[in-house]
């Protein structure tokens, strides 16, 4: 039995929220149509709604959110973070504290970006282990904001003078390719595996006081084979892209956390690029730090992706062929 259309209407009539609500050339409907596997036809402020019926739900409850947040123009970026929220309720989302525990159901960072919070029941978790324990893994899909929120908890610690100093970390392997020699002093030859790293940072603080914190180290670059020998204390440390990491370094890291510190240690564990003989230390810490007291993991997976509609895709994709072989 074909599942009947869901019907929709918003009145009285406001047509600018309705033209922001569509955006140009219906793109805002388009995304919808695209995330949710659904078909929207619209006429005035009237809205059939064409498809599963769990789908037609969510397109539904989406419209019904963005209809009331189109006094402005809402951009496709505001769209898709929309649709990733409405396909992962959580139910304290929009509360502030949690009136049992007098905490914040939703940690609230201090960064240049106000939107900036949990998007997924994941996330929300994660940020809270961030802020609850000293060591914190993330480990999933990319996409997942593992970095980005790694990174912007730094930023708030900073910002609240909880740490003098953010020290980021990655291990220098090449994505399946051989870069060869790279000119420059240290701090350049790193630079192309820290990129990811600086985006964030100059997204979250932007690009001037980014600059003036490196200036005054207060923000330092720290490549995983220098760390040996040194002790790191009232720092956040964030390693980046912990699956390229062999067991001895891992061990080596996480030893050289002083005190006051905390450290975020990232990484997807099917995008490995060490040789084929090496293990990889994010996989040992998995078996070996399970258990430890004080030390957390946060798994993401496909639904946490918090990209382009067609990264979640990708990533489903890839789980289900490498399943199959």
């Amino acid at each position: 039995m074909k599942p009947q259309p869901v019907e929709i209407s918003f009145s009285p009539i406001d047509n600018q929220r309705l033209a922001n609500l569509c955006g140009a050339l219906d793109e805002n409907l388009k995304q919808i149509e695209t995330v949710l596997d659904v078909i929207i036809a619209r006429r005035g402020e009237h809205f059939s709604l064409h498809g599963k019926s769990a789908q037609t739900a969510l397109a539904a409850e989406a419209l019904r959110n963005f209809y009331s947040q189109a006094q402005h123009h809402l951009g496709i970026e505001q769209i898709q973070l929309g649709l990733i929220e409405v396909m992962n309720p959580h139910p304290s989302v929009k509360a502030t504290v949690d009136t049992r525990s007098k905490e914040p159901a939703v940690p609230v960072l201090i960064t240049r970006r106000s939107d900036l919070r949990g998007r997924t029941p994941r996330q929300i978790q994660y940020l809270q282990q961030i802020q609850k324990h000293d060591i914190t893994f993330a480990i999933g899909p990319a996409g997942t904001g593992k970095t980005y929120l790694a990174v912007a908890s730094a930023v708030d610690a900073l910002e609240r003078d909880m740490v003098a100093r953010i020290v980021l970390v990655r291990p220098a392997v090449e994505a399946g390719e051989r870069l060869g020699f790279l000119p420059g002093d240290l701090v350049q030859k790193v630079d192309p595996y820290l990129r990811p790293l600086y985006d964030a940072l100059y997204d979250l603080m932007g690009f001037d006081k980014t600059g003036k914190q490196f200036e005054r180290n207060a923000i330092e670059i720290a490549p995983l084979a220098f760390m040996r020998g040194r002790t790191l204390n009232q720092s956040f440390i964030i390693l980046d892209e912990a699956q390229n990491t062999t067991p001895e370094q891992m061990k080596m890291f996480l030893t050289r956390i002083g005190f006051g510190s905390k450290a975020v240690v990232t990484g997807d564990v099917t995008q490995i690029d060490l040789a084929k003989h090496q293990k990889s230390g994010l996989v040992e810490a998995k078996q070996v730090l399970g258990k430890v007291r004080g030390i957390s993991f946060t798994y993401f997976g496909a639904e946490d992706v918090v990209r382009h509609p067609l990264v979640q895709r990708i990533v489903n994709a890839y789980e289900k062929y490498e399943k199959q072989e």
